[in-house]
C-alpha cells in the first residue's frame, strides 16, 4: 500500500504549468492514498477533484479559512484553499475539525478519511499546521487537538492510523516530538505516532523544503524536512509497518518544479508478515 502527502502550493507561481507538473507525478508515483494540503478551488472547481476524475480515485476535502493578504498575493479574492484526500478505495467515512487558530482568520482543519482498503479499512488523516516561525507553542496546541481528533477515529480497523500533512516544523520541535509520542509525553495518553522517515535510508535527501527548489531559494529559507507521514504502531502480524520511504516531486518535470515542497511516500505493508516456516 503506497501512501503519500503532499502540499501542493495553492495557485502561487505558474499554478496551470505545475498543475500538469503534479498530475504527472502523481502518475509516476501511483500512491493508493494521498493527503494533499493547500488545495484550490475556484466557481465550483477544486483541484483535488480534478485530480481524482483524471486519476480514476475517489475523494474528499475541507475547506480552511484563509487571511485576505494570502488572497491579495494571488490578487484573486475568489480562490479557496483547503486539505484533501485522494484515495484508490471508496472512502466509508469522513470527519474533519477546525484546529486552534492563530487569529486574523487562518483556521486550519484535520481531515479523516475512512478508506474501505480491500481486507481492512485503513484510517487516514491529513492536516496543514501554521507556518509561522515563530509558532511553534501555537503548533503544539494544533498538534494537540490532531492527536485527539486521531484518537476519537483511528480504531476498529487492525490498521495503524496513518497521520500526513505540512507541519510547519522540523523533527527536534517540540509539536513534532509532541506527536510522535514516544520522545515526550504524547499529547493522548498511550498513542504513539513514529515517523516513517525513520526507515529512510540514512544518506537519502531529507529536505521537503529545499532549497534547490527554485521556489524555495526565493525566499532564502533553509533546507528542512517540514511534511510527515507517521504511522501508528503496526497491527497484528505487521500490518501496516513501514518497507520504503523516500521523497517525490523533488525535482523539475518538463522544465516545472510540480510545487514549492517535495512529496513524503511511504510503502506499508497491507497484510501481515509470513510466519517461520515450520
Amino acid at each position: 500500500m503506497r501512501v503519500m502527502t503532499w502540499n501542493v502550493w495553492w495557485r502561487f507561481g505558474p499554478w496551470r504549468e505545475r498543475y500538469e507538473a503534479i498530475l504527472a507525478t502523481l502518475r509516476q508515483t501511483r500512491p493508493d492514498a494521498v493527503g494533499l494540503q493547500e488545495v484550490w478551488t475556484r466557481g465550483g472547481e477544486n483541484m483535488a477533484g480534478r485530480l481524482a476524475r483524471e486519476l480514476g480515485m475517489h475523494w474528499t476535502w475541507a475547506a480552511w479559512d484563509v487571511p485576505g493578504q494570502w488572497r491579495e498575493r494571488l490578487d484573486d479574492p475568489e480562490v479557496g484553499v483547503g486539505n484533501a484526500v485522494l484515495s484508490r478505495w471508496p472512502i466509508a467515512d469522513r470527519a474533519e475539525i477546525p484546529l486552534p487558530p492563530a487569529g486574523g482568520g487562518d483556521e486550519r482543519v484535520a481531515l479523516y478519511a475512512l478508506l474501505d482498503a480491500p481486507g481492512r479499512p485503513v484510517p487516514f488523516f491529513t492536516t496543514h499546521l501554521t507556518s509561522a516561525a515563530h509558532a511553534s507553542a501555537l503548533r503544539c496546541r494544533q498538534v494537540a487537538a490532531l492527536a485527539e481528533f486521531v484518537a476519537a477515529h483511528r480504531g476498529g480497523s487492525g490498521f495503524p492510523p496513518v497521520v500526513t500533512g505540512d507541519f510547519n516544523a522540523t523533527p527536534d520541535s517540540d509539536e513534532i516530538r509532541l506527536l510522535g509520542g514516544s520522545r515526550t509525553a504524547p499529547a493522548v495518553e498511550g498513542q504513539v505516532l513514529p515517523d516513517v522517515w525513520e526507515y529512510a535510508d540514512p544518506a537519502a535527501p531529507a529536505a521537503t523544503r529545499d532549497a534547490a527548489n527554485p521556489y524555495v531559494a526565493a525566499t532564502f529559507r533553509p533546507s528542512a524536512r517540514v511534511d510527515y507521514i507517521r504511522v501508528g504502531p503496526p497491527g497484528p502480524g505487521g500490518i501496516g509497518r513501514v518497507t520504503d520511504v523516500r521523497r517525490a516531486g523533488d525535482g523539475p518535470v518538463g522544465g516545472v518544479w510540480p510545487s514549492d515542497h517535495a512529496a513524503v511516500v511511504a510503502d506499508l505493508a497491507p497484510e501481515p508478515a509470513p510466519g517461520p516456516a515450520s
